[in-house]
């Protein structure tokens, strides 16, 4: 089993900043594509930035502002938010394509973290 802790959400004031972190455990032989998605009521789930190989990705919406990071000894990925909107509000999901201990590969989710923008 492999499990997705997040952290660092909560509420902030337009403009400002959050960092976001999320890191795998449990029965992982490697970790490959790792990204943040988020969803707000009434609303499809949307990419917001993704990390592999291949390199990175982000949402029109997030680019100059949110930069994704990761510390793969740690199986662990980052969300730098800056410069924050009201927009930006909904709730964060961490994901993870991994490749388990039996060799298979599955997508795996945290359990979400809000992030709130508002005076």
């Amino acid at each position: 089993q492999v499990q997705l802790v997040e952290s660092g959400g909560g509420l902030v004031q337009p403009g400002g900043s959050l960092r976001l972190s999320c890191a795998a455990s449990g029965s992982i032989f490697s970790v490959n594509t790792m990204g943040w998605y988020r969803q707000v009521p009434g609303k499809q789930r949307e990419m917001v930035a993704i990390t592999s190989s291949g390199g990175t990705n982000y949402a029109d919406s997030v680019k100059g502002r949110f930069t994704i990071s990761r510390d793969n000894a740690k199986n662990t990925v980052y969300l730098q938010m800056n410069s924050l909107k009201p927009e930006d509000t909904a709730v964060y999901y961490c994901h993870a394509y991994v490749q388990t201990a039996t060799l298979r590969h599955n997508n795996y989710w945290g359990q979400g973290t809000q992030v709130t923008v508002s005076l």
